[in-house]
């Protein structure tokens, strides 16, 4: 079964037909072709698949396409702001905090949205919301030091 959908994407809002069991990674990914979004675990542990459902941190591979109807999705794709890295964006950049970068959109995802709510974390608070998104590359030091950065620009 097919259901019709009217979704925005990055700022782009779209009518499409799709399938009842899609995920919504399925849609991000292979049918819109945004690659940025992570196929990680497929059970929604490791928080690479994470992107924003009306300015809230979800995992797409756990989240039905059709569920989203009406709502705001936000890729890392969609988090620059007119076309200029996000400041969380650069301050990963500056503090080295992306490695392989396969975690890296999920975790900036997480923290964008994180920061929207609590824009004066303490280092603890930063690491308690890190608790979803798995990097395997880092102790976190980096990602955490470029998270403090970005709240304090």
């Amino acid at each position: 079964m097919t259901q019709s959908i009217s979704i925005t994407v990055n700022g782009e809002a779209l009518t499409l037909d799709i399938a009842d069991n899609w995920t919504l990674f399925h849609l991000v990914k292979d049918t819109l072709g945004l690659i940025g979004t992570k196929d990680g675990c497929r059970q929604g542990v490791c928080g690479s698949c994470t992107v924003l459902i009306d300015g809230v941190p979800i995992r797409s591979c756990m989240a039905l396409a059709v569920r989203c109807d009406g709502k705001s999705v936000t890729t890392i794709e969609g988090l620059r702001v007119n076309g200029e890295l996000h400041p969380l964006q650069q301050a990963f950049i500056d503090a080295g905090a992306v490695q392989c970068g396969y975690c890296t959109p999920g975790i900036l995802l997480t923290m964008a949205a994180y920061l929207e709510e609590n824009p004066t974390p303490t280092e603890d608070e930063v690491r308690e919301a890190l608790i979803g998104n798995l990097c395997r590359c880092t102790g976190y030091a980096r990602i955490i030091r470029a998270v403090m950065k970005a709240s304090a620009a």
